[in-house]
Order: C-alpha cells, then structure tokens, then sequence
C-alpha cells in the first residue's frame, strides 16, 4: 500500500504525467470536429463515466483533491495592432506584450479612434480622437458581471469576466429524486458585442464556462483562452459522472440562457496516464468574425501560459512532497510540466507534454524560438536564514525533450525576471544583489552563461530597448547590517548595455522616492507604456517620501503621489523625466492614508494616440498633452462631470 502511495504521489503535473511519450499521438494523425469537440482521440479518453468517477475518488482519497473548493491557478518589443472598421494612419500605441502578433487582452484597447476601456462594471466606448471634442459614446452597465479583460477585432469587442449562476439539481436518483439542492457555481463568462454603432453595442453572443478565467492570446481574429474548473464533490457514495465535469452553456439575443450543462460527456475527456485527478483544465478559442467556438476539456489545471503564432503552452509546477511526520518523500522533486498545443485557425490540437526541474516566475521565463522551447526556472526557495534554491534554463525541442541545460545558476538566490531575445537570455536573480546573467541560446545544446553584471537592487520586469540595450525596472535595495538580506527602497528603472556580452553594464539609473515606492509594472507587464521612436516612457508610480532624515534603512516613506511618471529615453541621456499626471486633485487623500494606500483615481493604464497622452483610473480618461503634460481634457465616468 505504501509503495502504491508513493506511486500515486510521484508526479502530478498540468495532466500529471508520467512516462508521456507512450501516449502522444501522431502529429500526422488528421483532426476530426464534429459538434465543436475533438472526436479524434489524439488524447486518451475516459472509456465510461464510472472510470472517470473511480479516477477522482482515487485522487480524493489519497488527499490529492480539493472537492467542492473553488482555488486560483498562479500566470523581444512586440505590439499587436487592434483591427479597427478602417485602417487608421493614425498614430497610437497598443497594449504591451510578449509576442508580436500575439495580442493579450487588457482592461483598455484603442484603435486610434475610439477608446474601449472596462471601469467598476462598465463597458466604456469613447470617441477620443480628436482630443477636443472626446467624449463618452456609451456606458453599458454590466449588472451581475465582473468583467476582467478585453479584446477588439474592427466591428467586435470581447469581454472575459465572472459571474455567479445558482445550481439547483436533485440529489436522488440523478435528475428524477425529489432532494432537490441549491449552490453558487462560479462562472468564467464572455461577452461578444457588435460595436458598429458605438452609441449601442450590441450584445451578440453570451458563453459561460465553470471555473476560472486564467488567460487568453489572440491571433488575427481567433482568440485562445484557457480556464481552469473544480469538481464539486458533494456525496459520500460514489460520484454521478455528470456531476463533477464542469458545467457549461451558450447564448444569444434571439434565445433565452439555457439552464447549463456539463461542457462534454464522459467519454469526451481526455486525460494522460497515470491519471491523478484533480480538477479539470478548458483550452478554448472563439472567432471575433464568424463566432465558431472550439473547446477541449481535460484533467488537469494550468498556472502560466505562453504562446507563438503556431502553439500554445501551459504549464503547472509539481512541488515536493512531504510525508506525514514531515519528511520529503524520496525521488519527489519539484518539476514544471510543459502541455504543447497546436494552434490553427481557431483549431486546438494536441501535441504533446514535457517536464523540467523548478518552477517558473511568469510567461516571461517561457519563449519559442527556431521550432525549440526555452523556459528558465527556480528549485527551491530563499529566506532571510537561507535557503537551498538554485536556478535553471533549459532548451527542449519541438517534442518536447529536453536538449540542453544550464543549471545552478545563482545557488541560494531566486528567479526576479526572465527575457529571451531571439539566440540570448536575460536572467535578474536576486537575495542580496542582482545578478543580470546574458546566456546564449544560440547552440540548443550547449547553452552557456556569456557574462554577469552584480548591482545593488533587482528588476522584476526586462523589456528590450534594440538588439544590445535593455530597459529593467523593479527595486533599489540596501544590504541589511546583520543578515544575509536586503532592504527594498524605491523604484529603480536602468537600461543595461550588453553589447560587450562578457561584461554587461548598467548604462544609466534612476531611483524613484523611498521605501514604500510602487508600481503596477511590478506585478503587470501592460502597466507599461514604451516607445523607442519617440523617446517615451510611462509607468504608474505611487509614491512614497520619507520627510525629513532618513533614520534607517528600512523606514518606509510616505504617501505623497499617485499618478503617471512620464520620461524621455535615450541611450545617451539616459532617463529624463518630463514631467508627472495625476487623477488626483486633492492631496488630502495622502494625508489621510496609512501603510497602505487605495483610491479609485489612481493610474492603472496610459496610451497615446497622436500627440495627446490618455490616462486611465477606474473614474475618468484624462488627456494631457505629450509634449509638454498639460491637461487637455478630463472626461469622468459618471456622466455630465467631464470638463
């Protein structure tokens, strides 16, 4: 029995695979549709809804499921034009992503014309350029719905949110008992408008899924979105097969919302051997033109995505297990296990799974290149008393094997920040001082560390400048007195110079206020607004000031800004601010707060069209010039306060 547990517990993974290879189909084999499922069984499927229930029960019983709790899984300069009914020959910026053409959806996307923006359960449609006569064309209130990104593709907006639908079912008997039931399910929703007229959109398609949005990429006018399901496993006795599959419906304008139903039969889930189930993972794409919906449905959950024109990759860490007196199982190891998936026109086919050691940051430390995968991770983990971790980056190929390696990178430090630049990488790994690693990645095989650069603070975000200059932003540190540690102090923003890849170097720096300084573009890559030909740079910055003598090195500043930082960059001046936008025009709010600081003015998003710069916080569009940041325009989101 304990052999067999150990068993159980060796892998688990996005399928929680083991041994894959034997049961990757060929990638020769056609795909078959028909009613919108795979019915091609390029993936195992469960042969009769008893196994699929004995499956679960398995997992449950060796403490492997969370029944009945809903949990949250973890996530070169490329731009992806919005489609727009016109092409515009205006100038205008779009959201920040990882891949060119790959667009990522995003609270606000413009197409040089009109302004989407999502703002306290509302769609917003404004008119925005000119900047003189911009104006809110509509406000939907999207009651019942919390609405968390979107998408325009010309005449079309898509909106990813969440909403609660009440379950009343029978307990006895299937459907037919008189036990009748009542719960919340959570619901990841989307939302298809047609926006021609944009003084009435309208709502053209509704599509709800069981689970939870985790992210979505679109490619011309398909979009690819992932959500992750939990089975709700209320009997002592053996489950109901239609029970635990995640629940799902369509609908339009000329149909009432249907009650919903489980998203496939039995026999339609796939799932990879050894199976160990604990929840269920949705890999779906929806056409903006013709609406065609794709879906596959699998055990299994995903943390991170990234994505190239021609695949998908999720992946989920597998972490160390430990026994009941508290020790690590033997042969139990952290991995990252790696699901590849084909994409084709809005067509999703499977291709295959690999798995590495250590777990991953975020779906920078993942990239495609030349038909082979990169993906930089971290084993272990780092304390202030120390710790055991070290970090990696590994090469695999189009199967998914593993070529190359590069691993210990940086013993006792951890992962801050990953960017792959076509045959380099860029890796900040942090405790102390921050490491900027180059490795070339131009043999698949024989990855190597080129040269290290070590700074006092760490960049939780890299993005490129050109070819041998990289912009990093994150935190300036001071080295603790006592302990192997150190202290965050305000924002740091460098751009390194790697021409000389033996000996990188920090070009220029600046330091934004003092412990307590903050930023979305910490957390979130489309906070960041970046512009080579103009020389701009915009990021949000709250801001916190320690007034008076500075005591200590971890006394933390207070409150005294909230706003956009606008700067002027260049590789021979460096960082040089024009000047700062707010939406707030009482600093009294500052006065008031404390160790932490909330408003519904502050800046999450910026974008320019033209010459004029648009701020976005949850209560208005601000305009402001962006030449010289004078305010042009204020337009407030309840209607009739706009300026």
């Amino acid at each position: 029995m304990r052999i067999k547990l150990i068993f159980i517990l060796l892998v688990i993974s996005l399928f929680l695979i083991a041994g894959c290879e034997n049961y990757i189909i060929s990638k020769d084999k056609p795909i078959i549709l028909k009613d919108n499922i795979f019915t091609e069984s390029q993936l195992p499927r469960f042969k009769s809804g008893d196994e699929l229930v004995r499956a679960f029960e398995k997992a449950r019983e060796s403490g492997r499921s969370q029944f009945g709790e809903s949990t949250t899984g973890i996530l070169t300069t490329a731009t992806a034009k919005s489609s727009s009914a016109f092409d515009s020959e205006r100038d205008y910026s779009e959201t920040n992503i990882q891949v060119e053409s790959v667009d990522e959806a995003d609270i606000i996307k413009t197409d040089g014309n009109y302004i989407y923006t999502l703002a306290k359960e509302k769609l917003i449609i404004v008119k925005a350029y000119p900047s003189y006569s911009a104006n809110i064309l509509s406000i939907i209130n999207l009651d019942n719905f919390n609405p968390a990104e979107l998408f325009i593709d010309r005449d079309r907006l898509l909106i990813f949110g969440s909403t609660n639908y009440n379950l009343v079912k029978n307990l006895e008997g299937g459907n037919k008992g008189i036990m009748p039931y009542s719960r919340n399910v959570n619901i990841m929703s989307i939302r298809l408008y047609d926006i021609s007229d944009k003084r009435n959109p309208e709502l053209l398609r509704t599509i709800d899924f069981e689970g939870d949005y985790l992210t979505s990429r679109k490619i011309d006018s398909d979009v690819y979105f992932i959500v992750n399901s939990y089975p709700y496993y209320y009997r002592e006795e053996s489950a109901i097969c239609e029970e635990i599959i995640p629940l799902y419906r369509e609908s339009n304008t000329a149909n009432q919302p249907k009650d919903m139903r489980p998203i496939a039969k039995c026999t339609e889930i796939g799932y990879i051997e050894p199976i160990q189930a604990q929840n269920f993972i949705t890999i779906a794409s929806i056409s903006m033109t013709n609406e065609n919906i794709e879906k596959e449905t699998i055990v299994g959950s995903g943390q991170n995505v990234y994505a190239s024109l021609d695949n998908l990759y999720v992946v989920q860490t597998s972490w160390p297990k430990y026994s009941v007196v508290g020790g690590l199982i033997e042969d139990y190891f952290e991995n990252t296990i790696i699901t590849k998936f084909e994409l084709d026109n809005g067509n999703i086919k499977f291709i295959g799974a690999g798995n590495v050691k250590g777990h991953i940051l975020n779906q920078f430390s993942m990239d495609e290149y030349d038909d082979y995968f990169r993906i930089a991770t971290t084993i272990g983990q780092v304390s202030r008393s120390g710790g055991d971790s070290s970090n990696n980056v590994y090469i695999l190929d189009k199967d998914l094997e593993v070529v190359g390696e590069l691993e210990d990178l940086a013993p006792g430090e951890k992962i801050y920040s990953v960017r792959f630049m076509g045959k380099k990488g860029y890796v900040v790994t942090f405790k102390k001082v921050d490491p900027l690693f180059v490795i070339d990645l131009s043999d698949p095989e024989n990855p190597e560390v080129l040269g290290k650069l070590k700074i006092p603070g760490y960049s939780d975000y890299l993005h490129p400048y050109n070819e041998n200059h990289i912009i990093g932003i994150g935190k300036e540190t001071v080295e603790a007195e006592e302990g192997d540690f150190a202290w965050y102090q305000g924002i740091k923003m460098a751009i390194f110079d790697v021409s000389d890849v033996k000996n990188p170097i920090e070009l220029h720096k600046v330091i934004i206020g003092d412990r307590g300084t903050d930023s979305d573009i910490l957390r979130d890559h489309k906070a960041f607004l970046f512009d080579k030909k103009r020389n701009l740079l915009v990021i949000p910055v709250l801001l916190a000031e320690i007034k008076g003598e500075k005591t200590r090195d971890n006394q933390h500043g207070e409150f005294t800004f909230q706003g956009a930082y606008a700067y002027d960059i260049t590789l021979e001046d460096g960082f040089n601010l024009k000047g700062r936008v707010t939406h707030y025009d009482d600093e009294e709010i500052f006065l008031k707060s404390g160790y932490y600081f909330r408003g519904d003015s502050s800046i999450k998003r910026s974008l320019y069209i033209e010459d004029v710069l648009y701020t976005l916080s949850d209560n208005r569009l601000q305009l402001n010039d962006l030449n010289n940041l004078n305010r042009l325009k204020v337009i407030e989101f309840a209607p009739g306060n706009s300026e």
